[in-house]
């Protein structure tokens, strides 16, 4: 078999298991849509068919993983390739994650509806972070697919927003269970949420800084912003 033909064949697996990750990351954003609209909507459907998914998404990363691992093997990657296979073996587990939080949210909304919760707590940050993290993890599978630095490193900027979102709604949120102990259930239960959309935006941040690895060969995680950018668009 001639050299030409093995990169030809070794290019065809990168290509097969990066679409594998893009395949998986659309899985995780619908999730986090239908969680989203669980708990805007009161919809225990949603919620049910965001809890019923899960397991394709473990299933996906086992076997996305076993199939870095073969490439790891059998081809013995070097540079720019190898970092690829690591950075996606890192990214899938970020991905499992995300879809994770996007389970505790599901299963939250159905304890607020049991519970015969109604809407003393106003929740429009919840809201706007949630499209925000969807917005985030969606940009990131782009720039995945890209392998764009530069947009990588505005969704690391973009993923302070949804951190600040998730402290305003912290703040509000006290202020409420100190005026009315009757909420602080229901508030506690939102926070939870809250807290697993601000996780989401963390793992679509973690992929963009996996994404700068892979091009630029520098790992970035635990940088400064700043520092992350100069490196990205170096």
């Amino acid at each position: 078999m001639s050299d030409k033909h093995l990169s030809s064949q070794f290019d065809a697996d990168l290509n097969l298991i990066s679409s594998k990750v893009l395949e998986m990351g659309g899985l995780v954003e619908s999730q986090i849509i239908t969680a989203m609209q669980a708990l805007n909507e009161f919809d225990g459907a949603a919620a049910d068919r965001v809890i019923a998914a899960e397991d394709r998404l473990n299933t996906m990363e086992v076997e996305i993983d076993e199939e870095c691992s073969n490439i790891i093997a059998r081809r013995q990657p070097a540079a720019r390739d190898l970092r690829l296979v690591l950075a996606i073996s890192k990214t899938i587990t970020n991905l499992e994650r995300a879809g994770d939080e996007a389970e505790k949210i599901a299963k939250r909304t159905k304890r607020l509806m049991e519970d015969g919760a109604s809407r003393t707590v106003n929740i429009a940050e919840i809201k706007v972070s949630g499209e925000m993290a969807v917005s985030i993890l969606r940009r990131a599978l782009d720039a995945f697919a890209r392998l764009d630095t530069v947009a990588a490193a505005q969704i690391v900027r973009d993923d302070k927003a949804i951190d600040e979102e998730f402290r305003a709604f912290v703040r509000k949120l006290v202020s409420y269970m100190m005026e009315d102990p009757r909420t602080i259930s229901v508030g506690l239960d939102y926070l939870f949420i809250a807290k697993a959309i601000e996780r989401i935006g963390d793992h679509a941040k973690n992929i963009a800084e996996f994404i700068i690895y892979i091009v630029k060969g520098t790992d970035v995680r635990h940088k400064s912003r700043d520092a992350l950018e100069r490196e990205a668009l170096s």
